[in-house]
């Protein structure tokens, strides 16, 4: 018999009160006797009885326990105060017996990989080590007025005035990039992937509705200042200084070490396989995730198609990835026909298709809004990026120069 799971019972029974406060279910245990008498414990509880070796005394069939000989052996090897660690080493072997039980399942149905990695983490979710006390928590802040910040805990957006107000993209949160349609979405995105490179960081761009091929020509066009239109045949439409300054703009982008995958109808779940993949794949890399855009992502349920429920699972699941991994997640998500209708045209919560999850999961809120999107007379280069919801700062508005022609952006 085990002997951690042996000290969890006799722990059990010496301290009761930390049966109603553990994580461990009789389902975690190996042993088919253990989980019996797990199960009397919690009967018991449930009947307002101790579970000492007296009342056990009492219980029919205490045989099938083991007898009493047995109860006080369990008893001998409780450790009240290696408790907490009991638990952890309890949930590790169970952890590892159900990853060998789910691969040998996956291997004998054929399942698709999407479901293994769903059914995986579903098992990493039972877990303890979340735990930091204020104390731990107090110490790492100790020499913060006298320490640089690190700069892995947050990355550059490549916009001054934005780093300002938002600080950059943080490990562990997730901002969502809203607007209409050909407002510049897509273009602010590439800006913020490229830029996060200084910070020392691995843009990872799950592009579920623009192709690969077309996400790096919008990034030759943005790099290299090239219109966007001469990028459908370089050949003959670029300009003999333009082609000199290819293979340069190549070796700049191919510095940002961007990875693109390009799956229409990703889910959630692929997206953290991907995304483990390349953590392996790039170990002293920190991944930031941008993701074009929202109510494309594939739902994990159908909830009778309905669209809130949905994107309202989406949407704590961003989050969920992006504290998992500890690293900036940004998404970026379509508004409502009704701006259009508005005389004033900037955008406002309300405006972002089924808000109510996405104001609340969202730790930052970016709208953008550029006057020559209205009015096509006007020679206004600026683009407005307004911050609606900052979790932990100040919200206004920052404004850049945006080239419609070549996607770039710059500081004003």
């Amino acid at each position: 018999m085990s002997i951690v799971e042996k000290t969890l019972l006799g722990s059990l029974m010496k301290a009761e009160y930390l049966l109603k406060d553990t994580v461990i279910q009789p389902e975690h245990l190996e042993s088919t006797l253990h989980k019996e008498i797990m199960h009397r414990m919690l009967e018991l509880t449930q009947a307002g009885k101790q579970i000492d070796l007296i009342t056990f005394s009492t219980v029919p069939n205490l045989e099938s326990l083991g007898g009493m000989s047995y109860l006080s052996e369990l008893l001998s090897y409780g450790d009240i105060a290696k408790f907490n660690g009991t638990e952890k080493l309890i949930l590790d072997l169970w952890k590892e017996r159900e990853k060998r039980s789910i691969l040998t399942i996956a291997a004998m149905n054929d399942w698709e990989i999407e479901k293994v990695m769903t059914q995986l983490d579903k098992i990493n979710q039972v877990k303890m080590e979340d735990y930091t006390s204020l104390l731990e928590a107090l110490a790492g802040i100790y020499e913060a007025p006298w320490e640089d910040p690190k700069r892995m805990n947050s990355a550059t957006t490549g916009i001054k005035g934005l780093d300002e107000v938002t600080g950059g993209f943080h490990c562990g949160e997730v901002t969502i990039l809203a607007a209409r349609p050909s407002m510049g979405k897509t273009d602010v995105m590439l800006h913020f992937a490229k830029m996060s490179r200084w910070a020392g960081f691995l843009p990872l761009i799950f592009s579920l509705e623009m192709p690969e091929k077309l996400i790096t020509s919008r990034l030759m066009a943005s790099t290299g200042g090239f219109n966007r239109g001469k990028m459908r045949d370089p050949k003959r439409m670029l300009s003999q200084k333009q082609k000199n300054r290819w293979s340069d703009v190549i070796g700049d982008l191919a510095e940002t070490n961007i990875q693109i995958f390009d799956g229409a109808g990703q889910t959630i779940a692929e997206m953290r396989a991907k995304t483990r993949k390349m953590i392996n794949q790039f170990p002293n890399k920190k991944p930031i995730l941008f993701i074009d855009y929202l109510t494309l992502i594939q739902s994990n349920q159908f909830y009778g198609g309905n669209s809130h429920s949905q994107v309202t699972e989406i949407s704590k699941s961003l989050k969920t990835m992006a504290k998992d991994f500890d690293c900036p997640v940004i998404c970026l998500a379509q508004l409502n026909r009704s701006v259009e209708s508005r005389a004033f045209k900037k955008p406002m919560m309300s405006d972002i298709r089924e808000s109510g999850s996405v104001e609340q999961d969202a730790d930052v809120i970016l709208f953008l809004y550029r006057e020559k999107y209205y009015d096509k007379e006007s020679d206004n280069p600026s683009l407005e990026i307004l911050v609606s919801k900052n979790r932990y700062g100040p919200v206004g508005s920052v404004f850049v120069t945006y080239s419609e022609h070549t996607g770039k952006i710059e500081d004003q």
